[in-house]
């Protein structure tokens, strides 16, 4: 018969092996649309690393790339339902939520990486991220991939050169314009489907950021580069506020500082890998074309004033953004 102290002794075993085993890792999810090549995808292997080393191995993140979460809008709800904890997004994607987070697409508005990422500190992109909560979403910073260019089957030297050409497009109102605005027919597809279409022609160009570019070797189907430079093309890093609101605030706070510096070192990763890959596509046959740049920055200027009159905070973005 086992005596009281005892049954005390092993109800504090279970005690403390309870405790234990709730301390355990979490592994909580992360989806993105990005190849495993891509910055993005970085950014959130230095996430998951940086939380397990902050939280003695009580956290870790499965990074699944390449939209095997399903997409945006599926991870989209996911995140709202609190099935899936972190999110990397387009701000293509957020905008469908959101519709200030169109001004990142606004096209020449930034001159290169760089320039994008300091606009990332701005009052109004703060505010993007903050107007995310009524949407099950928590904003805590942005990522950054290359500006976006041209890509195509024959050369594009001017914007007359896509009159009625295909041209694979982010799914999103802003591009639409922008391309139609071109001449161009622009086309949604996912990034698995695009060196498919190109081989068969479905296609004629591809609208890409050369990380994208790089990583999926779409410029053996199609050779000819177009810096247009039209565009950045960023994400936001974002959180299921369903799975955040039951954190404690410790957590929250080595969350957010995580992230904070998986951020910063994604920024200069990103600045560094538009000038690699530039390289590197070149080095593997792309053909970079000399390309008349006014004509696309005269269409630019009129969808830019279309977007900036419709939306405040759109409108602030852009100057704030001209500023820096």
């Amino acid at each position: 018969m086992i005596q009281l102290p005892a049954l005390r002794t092993l109800a504090a075993g279970l005690a403390f092996a309870a405790t234990a085993f709730s301390a355990q890792a979490q592994t909580l999810k992360l989806g993105h649309v990005t190849p495993p090549t891509h910055v993005w995808h970085q950014v959130s292997e230095k996430i998951n690393a940086d939380l397990q080393k902050a939280t003695g191995g009580k956290m870790k993140i499965a990074v699944s790339p390449l939209s095997k979460l399903g997409n945006e809008a599926q991870m989209i709800q996911l995140m709202s339902a609190g099935a899936l904890q972190f999110g990397v997004l387009t701000v293509g994607g957020l905008s469908n939520r959101e519709e200030s987070f169109l001004a990142w697409s606004l096209p020449y508005t930034f001159k290169d990486v760089a320039h994008a990422t300091r606009a990332s500190q701005t009052p109004a992109a703060k505010e993007m991220l903050k107007r995310l909560e009524p949407h099950g979403l928590v904003g805590l910073g942005y990522a950054f991939a290359g500006m976006r260019h041209v890509l195509s089957l024959q050369p594009v030297a001017s914007a007359k050169d896509l009159a009625g050409k295909k041209i694979r497009s982010f799914p999103s109102p802003i591009y639409n314009d922008w391309w139609n605005a071109n001449g161009a027919a622009p086309t949604a597809m996912p990034l698995s489907e695009v060196a498919p279409s190109l081989t068969t022609k479905l296609l004629d160009a591809v609208d890409v950021d050369l990380d994208a570019l790089v990583g999926l070797k779409f410029h053996q189907q199609a050779p000819h580069l177009t810096l247009t430079n039209h565009m950045a093309f960023p994400a936001a890093i974002v959180v299921s506020k369903k799975w955040w609101d039951a954190r404690t605030p410790a957590e929250r706070d080595t969350i957010t500082k995580v992230v904070a510096e998986a951020e910063q070192w994604g920024y200069k990763t990103a600045i560094q890998a538009d000038a690699d890959n530039l390289a590197k596509a070149k080095a593997d046959g792309a053909k970079v074309v000399n390309a008349d740049l006014k004509s696309f920055q005269a269409v630019g200027a009129k969808v830019r004033d279309q977007y900036t009159a419709k939306n405040p905070l759109i409108g602030a973005f852009y100057k704030q953004a001209k500023d820096l």
